[in-house]
């Protein structure tokens, strides 16, 4: 008759069951927001994301004539660039299994026009990475080198090509750059001159000559030496990594002072000769075949600037100089007569050996 009682626990002890619960329910809830919210999070998922998202819609404004505020591009010279560089790079660099390999290629070629017939290997799953594929070898013959004292380094399209007569140098037509900001202080040469300009000249009645090429992301990815030259200097200034595609370089005075570069100094037959690998927005790595120790997109300050005294490295014109693991810009700077005239304009498409010189063109006929 007598119902068993069930032993009495006391209320304070449940509310506190009841507070601890809420408590790690509430800790936990806190735990997953920081996971998306804390500062290493947002400078490697939310930060990257973003540029990504950013830097598309900037290409679809682009196909509709949008001008962009000086705002928008000094918003856009902060995004963290050079940390979603070193990620693609990692990507890049990783092997593709076999199976996939045709696929991944096969849509990259027909995404930006790549001839693979040029190619040495054109069995697309022979392979191994992303980066292996951009860096192919071109079959012999597939480029053939004019007759010229100076050639076209790579495949790409023209940016600038023309005479340079002061310091202040045209990127592209109404966008300058300085000369002394892009080269850096002139360490190379003991001549004398009234400016920065006239330093540079061995032979003071010869002027600067300059030929920007914008290699895209479907061009042969090497580059070649453009002439025969001695190289005895190199300086690599970290930088930042925006985008050089032609857009930008006429969006964005001094761009190519901004981005990281590795800049050859030496002379050629009419005195002073440069040439620079400037690096972009996804540009895994800058490679030189003569200079091992040079290593870029690294973590560090990116206002850093080393110097390498290279004593004398010679080059022969159309050997192969280094390679981009993705589409860049490479520029000429060199000493040469008023006259020497290079016969090429802006957007003029361009194919590594080709003359540069309207004289060699016509000599090669």
């Amino acid at each position: 008759m007598f119902k068993r009682l069930k032993p009495h626990r006391p209320l304070r002890q449940t509310l506190n069951n009841h507070s601890q619960t809420k408590q790690i329910n509430t800790t936990t809830s806190q735990i997953q927001k920081s996971k998306w919210t804390n500062f290493r999070t947002i400078f490697t998922k939310w930060v990257p994301l973003g540029s990504v998202i950013y830097v598309g819609w900037c290409y679809i404004r682009a196909s509709i004539n949008y001008e962009v505020s000086q705002v928008e591009i000094k918003f856009y010279e902060m995004f963290p660039f050079r940390i979603t560089s070193r990620l693609w790079g990692k990507i890049a660099a990783t092997e593709i299994p076999v199976a996939l390999r045709s696929f991944v290629y096969g849509t990259y070629v027909r995404m930006f026009n790549v001839d693979i017939s040029e190619a040495a290997v054109t069995d697309l799953t022979y392979y191994k990475s992303l980066s292996a594929f951009f860096t192919r070898s071109l079959r012999e013959g597939a480029r053939v080198l004019a007759p010229a004292s100076c050639v076209s380094p790579c495949d790409g399209v023209v940016l600038n090509c023309g005479p340079a007569k002061s310091d202040r140098i045209e990127q592209v037509k109404g966008v300058t750059y300085s000369l002394e900001e892009f080269l850096g202080e002139n360490k190379w040469s003991q001549n004398k001159g009234k400016n920065y300009y006239d330093s540079l000249l061995k032979d003071k009645s010869n002027i600067l000559h300059q030929c920007i090429i914008y290699l895209a992301p479907g061009d042969y990815h090497r580059f070649h030496s453009p002439c025969d030259w001695t190289s005895t200097f190199r300086r690599h200034f970290s930088g930042k990594l925006l985008s050089v595609n032609p857009w930008m370089a006429n969006l964005i005075p001094g761009l190519f002072t901004m981005n990281e570069r590795a800049v050859y100094v030496g002379d050629w037959e009419y005195g002073f000769f440069s040439m620079t690998a400037v690096g972009a927005t996804n540009v895994g790595s800058i490679e030189i075949y003569k200079d091992p120790e040079l290593k870029t997109n690294t973590k560090g300050n990116r206002k850093r600037v080393d110097e390498y005294d290279m004593g004398k490295v010679a080059f022969k014109k159309g050997e192969l100089f280094g390679q981009f693991n993705m589409g860049s810009t490479i520029i000429l700077l060199f000493e040469a007569p008023a006259n020497f005239q290079l016969n090429l304009k802006a957007g003029d498409k361009v194919l590594m050996g080709q003359a540069l010189t309207l004289m060699s063109k016509e000599k090669s006929r």
